[in-house]
C-alpha cells in the first residue's frame, strides 16, 4: 500500500529534516523572528507526518486483519475491520483538508470572538453552545485553547468570549466560521415550549507573526481599563486590570482580562489588534480582487453562513456551500470536518 505520493510524504520528510538543520544554525538563533517561523513550519510539518505515519500504519494493520477474517471466515474480526476502514477514511478526509490550506495565514493559530445576537437569554445560551462547539473541536485536534475575555449573561450563557485556539492549521480550519449563526430551537427557557430563533456572530482572524508589520498610530487607539469579571481570585475582582482597546478609524475593538496585570493585558490586546488589523487589509485586498465574494467576508446581522435547526426537524445547513448534516447533535459537539473541508473546496475552485 503506498499512498505517500498523493500527499508528497517524502518532499514533507525531507522539507522537515531541511527546516531541523536549518533551526539549529547559530545564524538563526540570532534572529528571533526568523526562529520562530522555522519552529512554526516545523510544526505543522510534522503534524502532517504523524497524521500520515499514523493511517498507513493502521491501514497496514487492517489488511493483516482483513486476510485473517477471510481465512478463518471470522464474522467478528470481519466487522471490526469494517469499522476501522470508515475511521480511516475520516482521518485520510482530515489529511486531505491540510492539502487546501494553502493561504498565507493558514498555518497559524487563531483568535476567534463570539457574541450574542438580540434575544436575551436564549441569544446568549446560543453563543455559549457555539463557544462549546469551538472548544470541542479544538480539543479534537489537539489545539490550545485559552480564554482571553468572557462576559457572562445575565442569567445563562454568555454574552461574548474572545478566545486563541494554538496549534497549526487553526486558523486554516476556523476561518470557515466567521459570519452569523442562526439557532431555531424550542427554547428550554420559554415556559411555553414555543419556537425560537437565535443569531449570534463569530469572527476569526489569524495570529499575526512577528515578523509581519502593521502600523498602528497611538492617536488612532483609545484604551479604556476596567475591572474584569470571572475567574482569577481576588486579584481580578479588586484591580482595573482589564484592558479594551478601540482602533478609531475601523472601529475595532479588542478586549483583554485574563493576564494578572494591567502591562500584560495591554500586550495580549495590542497583539490581538495588530493581527485583527492585518486580517482587514487581507480582506480588503480579496474583496477588490472579486467583489462577488465580498459577502462571505462580511460579518454583518443580516447574512447568515450556517442554520443549525433543532425543530420541529434536525439539520445543519451551510448557505454557502449547500452542504448539510442531519447530525446536529454531533456538530454542536464540534464535528466540524465535514462543514470546513466543503468550504475550502470552494475557496479553491474560485481562486
Amino acid at each position: 500500500m503506498n499512498f505517500g505520493g498523493f500527499f508528497d510524504i517524502e518532499k514533507k520528510r525531507k522539507t522537515l529534516k531541511d527546516l531541523k538543520e536549518k533551526s539549529e544554525s547559530p545564524k538563526v538563533w540570532g534572529d528571533p523572528k526568523l526562529l520562530q517561523k522555522i519552529n512554526q513550519d516545523i510544526s505543522g510539518l510534522q503534524k502532517t507526518i504523524t497524521e500520515y505515519d499514523t493511517i498507513f500504519k493502521k491501514a497496514e494493520d487492517a489488511l493483516v486483519l482483513l486476510e485473517m477474517s477471510a481465512d478463518e471466515e471470522d464474522e467478528t474480526t470481519f466487522q471490526e475491520v469494517k469499522k476501522e476502514i470508515l475511521d480511516l477514511q475520516l482521518a485520510t478526509d482530515k489529511l486531505e483538508t491540510q492539502k487546501l490550506l494553502s493561504g498565507e495565514m493558514d498555518l497559524n493559530s487563531a483568535f476567534v470572538s463570539v457574541n450574542s445576537g438580540a434575544g436575551g437569554t436564549e441569544a446568549c445560551d446560543w453563543a455559549d453552545a457555539l463557544f462549546r462547539m469551538y472548544t470541542r473541536f479544538a480539543e479534537s485536534e489537539d489545539y490550545k485553547v485559552e480564554v482571553i475575555e468572557m462576559t457572562d449573561g445575565d442569567s445563562a450563557g454568555i454574552k461574548s468570549v474572545t478566545f486563541s485556539v494554538e496549534g497549526p492549521y487553526a486558523y486554516g480550519y476556523l476561518k470557515s466560521e466567521t459570519g452569523v449563526h442562526r439557532l431555531v430551537r424550542i427554547s428550554p427557557f420559554d415556559a411555553n415550549a414555543k419556537r425560537h430563533t437565535s443569531f449570534a456572530s463569530v469572527f476569526v482572524w489569524p495570529e499575526v507573526d512577528e515578523d509581519i508589520e502593521v502600523e498602528i498610530n497611538d492617536a488612532d487607539v483609545k484604551v479604556d481599563t476596567y475591572r474584569a469579571s470571572g475567574a482569577g481570585g481576588q486579584h481580578i475582582n479588586k484591580t482595573d486590570s482589564a484592558i479594551r482597546m478601540t482602533h478609531i478609524p475601523t472601529g475595532i475593538v479588542v478586549q483583554c482580562q485574563n493576564e494578572r496585570s494591567q502591562i500584560a493585558n495591554r500586550e495580549k490586546a495590542m497583539k490581538m489588534l495588530r493581527a485583527a488589523l492585518y486580517d482587514l487589509e487581507v480582506k480588503k485586498r480579496q474583496e477588490e480582487k472579486d467583489k462577488q465574494n465580498s459577502e462571505k467576508k462580511l460579518n454583518e446581522w443580516g447574512s447568515q453562513i450556517r442554520s443549525y435547526v433543532l425543530h420541529p426537524y434536525k439539520l445543519v445547513k451551510d448557505h454557502r456551500t449547500g452542504f448539510e448534516s442531519s447530525q446536529a447533535e454531533k456538530v454542536l459537539d464540534g464535528e466540524l470536518h465535514d462543514f470546513v473541508q466543503e468550504y475550502l473546496k470552494m475557496l479553491g475552485s474560485e481562486s
